[in-house]
Order: C-alpha cells, then sequence, then structure tokens
C-alpha cells in the first residue's frame, strides 16, 4: 500500500520506530505545514517531502492518506482526503463530534473508500492474550473492567525539555489544551469494547486539578487533567476507566470474571507480561494478609496474582522484538533496547499494516465505521462530563467485533 503521512511532529518519530517490520507499506512522501520539519524529516529518514497538502491528493501513486496532524486539524484533513478518493488512517480521536465523525464515514462510503483510525493497541500481543483467556473461559464470565491510565505529574516531568530523533518538540502544549482524555482514554476504549462490546450507558466526571501545569500558560487551560469513566455493556458487564496528568503512571489492565481475573501491565508495552489467577478460597484469603500482599513473591506462593501465561503472537510480533528504525547508530539501538525492554514498545504501524492487509484481501474492516463511532462517542461523552458530572446512553452502538485478526495459532 502506497501512503503518505500528513504531520511531521513528534508522534511521527514514534510511527517509525517499528517502519522496517512492514515492508508492505510504501512511504510515498511527507508533508507538515511547517516547512522546517517537513524537510527536517525527509532528510532525516531519505523520505520525498510534497510542497503542500494538496500535492498529495492530486498524486494517482498514493492510496492512502496517514493523518498525524493536529486533534483540531482532524476534521478537515481527512474529509479532503476522503474527497479525493483517498483511503484515511487518522490518529485518535477521530473528530471532535459525533457529527463530523459520521460526515467522513458517509463521505468514505460515497467514494468508495475507507476510514481507520488510532488506536491500534488492541492489535498487540498482551492485548490477544487477555481476549483469548477471556473467550477460552479461563476466567468464567467476565463481571468487570478496571483500566488505568494515570501518565504522571505533568507539572513535574519537563516534557518542555523532550525532543524526538528529529528534533520535534513533545507536544506539551498540545496535550494540555486537549486534556487527558481526548489523548489518552481511547487506548482503553478501543480493546475494552473490542472484548465486552458496545456501551449502553455511560456515567463520567472529569475535572482539572493542577493550575500551572507549565510556563507560559493559564494557570487553568480548560480541559480535564483527570477523568473517570464508568460504562454498562449490553454483555452485562461494567468498566470503569480512569485517565489523569495527576498521579504517578499506572497502567494496568484487570479484566475480572466470575472465577478469576486475567492482568496486563501497560496497553503501552505491546509483549507486556499477562497474568491469569483461578480464584480459589486460598487465594482470596490469602490477600487479607498485609505481610503476603506486601511481597508480591511471597503472595504467588498462595496465588495471589495467579501465574504469568504464555503470550498470544501476532503476525506483526517482531515489530517489538527487535530495532526496526530506518536509521539507528549503535547508542540509539542501546536505547531502543532499553525502552522496549523497561519503558514501552508499541508499534503505531500495525494499525495500518492491518488496514492494508484488510483493502489487499478484500475484507471487511474489522474495527467497523459503527465501532470507531462509537469509540469517539464515548471519548466526547467522558471529555465533556465536567466536574458536575454526567449520566447518558450514546446514540452508536456496533455488531461485537469478534476474535482479532493477524492471531498466530500454534
Amino acid at each position: 500500500m502506497n501512503i503518505a503521512i500528513v504531520g511531521c511532529g513528534f508522534v511521527f518519530d514514534i510511527y517509525m520506530r517499528t517502519i522496517q517490520a512492514h515492508p508492505e507499506i510504501n512511504i510515498k512522501g511527507v508533508f507538515d505545514i511547517n516547512e522546517n520539519r517537513s524537510k527536517r524529516v525527509g532528510e532525516y529518514y531519505g523520505f520525498n517531502v510534497y510542497s503542500s497538502y494538496e500535492a498529495i491528493l492530486v498524486d494517482p501513486g498514493v492510496d492512502t492518506v496517514i493523518n498525524l496532524t493536529w486533534i483540531s486539524a482532524h476534521f478537515e484533513v481527512s474529509k479532503k482526503a476522503l474527497e479525493a478518493g483517498k483511503n484515511v488512517y487518522s490518529e485518535k480521536p477521530i473528530t471532535k463530534s459525533v457529527e463530523q465523525s459520521a460526515i467522513l464515514f458517509d463521505i468514505a462510503k460515497q467514494n468508495g473508500v475507507r476510514l481507520y483510525a488510532a488506536p491500534c493497541n488492541i492489535f498487540s500481543d498482551m492485548v490477544r492474550t487477555i481476549f483469548k483467556s477471556v473467550q477460552d473461559g479461563a476466567i468464567g464470565k467476565p463481571l468487570l473492567v478496571y483500566a488505568e491510565l494515570d501518565d504522571s505529574p505533568i507539572h513535574l516531568m519537563n516534557f518542555d525539555k523532550v525532543t524526538s530523533p528529529t528534533g520535534a518538540p513533545w507536544p506539551l502544549e498540545e496535550e494540555l489544551k486537549e486534556g487527558c482524555t481526548y489523548e489518552h482514554l481511547g487506548y482503553h476504549l478501543v480493546w475494552i469494547c473490542g472484548l465486552l462490546g458496545p456501551a449502553t450507558s455511560v456515567t463520567a466526571f472529569s475535572s482539572e486539578l493542577i493550575a500551572d501545569k507549565t510556563k507560559g500558560m493559564p494557570g487553568m487551560v480548560g480541559t480535564p487533567d483527570y477523568s473517570v469513566a464508568c460504562l454498562n455493556f449490553a454483555s452485562g458487564a461494567v468498566a470503569r476507566i480512569t485517565c489523569s496528568f495527576v498521579a504517578p503512571r499506572d497502567h494496568r489492565l484487570r479484566v475480572i470474571g466470575r472465577d478469576g481475573e486475567v492482568v496486563g501491565d501497560s496497553y503501552r508495552q505491546y509483549q507486556s507480561p499477562v497474568y491469569l489467577e483461578r480464584y480459589t478460597s486460598t487465594s482470596l484469603n490469602a490477600r487479607k494478609f498485609k505481610t503476603l500482599r506486601s511481597h508480591p513473591l511471597l503472595g504467588r506462593l498462595f496465588g495471589i496474582g495467579g501465574r504469568r501465561i504464555k503470550l498470544v503472537k501476532n503476525w506483526k510480533s517482531i515489530a517489538v522484538e527487535k530495532d526496526q528504525q530506518i536509521k539507528s547508530s549503535l547508542v540509539r539501538k542501546l536505547i531502543e533496547w532499553v525502552r522496549r525492554r523497561e519503558v514501552y514498545s508499541q508499534d503505531k504501524f500495525v494499525g495500518i499494516a492491518e488496514m492494508a492487509e484488510e483493502l489487499r484481501l478484500g475484507r471487511e474492516q474489522y474495527l467497523s465505521p459503527h465501532f470507531l463511532m462509537h469509540i469517539n462517542e464515548l471519548t466526547m461523552l467522558v471529555q465533556a462530563a465536567g466536574p458536575n458530572g454526567v449520566a447518558t446512553k450514546p446514540v452508536t452502538t456496533f455488531v461485537p467485533l469478534g476474535p482479532i485478526p493477524g492471531t498466530i495459532t500454534n
């Protein structure tokens, strides 16, 4: 599949970390409204640089536009590409309203093209393993999900000093202006809704807790740095998702069933260890003891936390198993090894790879338009909840997705 990428900021370089694992994707060129960014990226990676966005739209060699622009620009950039007969893969959220997202999917349908969207962590080995455990009945009927996305106190992290390999600054101002919900909720919604089906009601609350998050911006920026959402699902299960820029990093995923639970450490660690616990009276009673709770290795002797289970691999697992960058010095290789092992290992290209495979084979869209619309709407509802809270029902729904494609079966 021939693609052109619009938006050459910080996230662009995160995508590039795994590009060599996707030889079926050919990057025809890049464009950014900041000419210096386009030029720097073109020189660093050896990519063609388009002179304008319009030049991409009239290029018959481009099948798909990858929209990595700021959230506020998503709608217009995607709309123009779809109207030009290009497929689109957009960063999250697709747009800032259900109405705008519906317009985009209608344009795609009218022009015989497809609109896909991030996040793509549903395709990770960790999520596949959690899905398989649930689908195999290892924890009984799934009843409850706890999902955390606390991403550290943003005012203490010196993100204003962080840059990408091509010198792009970490988008601190953008993150603060959009808020933790827009930026992060989708990472959990995509796998939770993929597992449990559509949500039938939402109870949510959001607030801005930290003033003076960074120099040069107002004390309060007007968007949440904390949100919590409780979702009820048609399947009968419920979920609680917490997002913040306030609490120290915690990205845990827990699916609790009638007979046990399955747990992963972080949506960003695509090969995060997964632990399966089948509840017993011994393990449940052992949790009463402070010493056993405080010492995980000792606690596991009594069944607390269960056992680590073998990861379910996928056709693109190699993307996070070794260095896949285009340019990588010995120092950079070492840094990337440490990052993959200790911090996070994402393959942001895997969603585009799945898109390319579906288009090549003429398969239906796994992350269907109705599914993506539902994720978009839930994000909007939580974003707008505010300090007074909201209890409402989404107007969108979707047919449950079924097994994740691309899984390698033994």
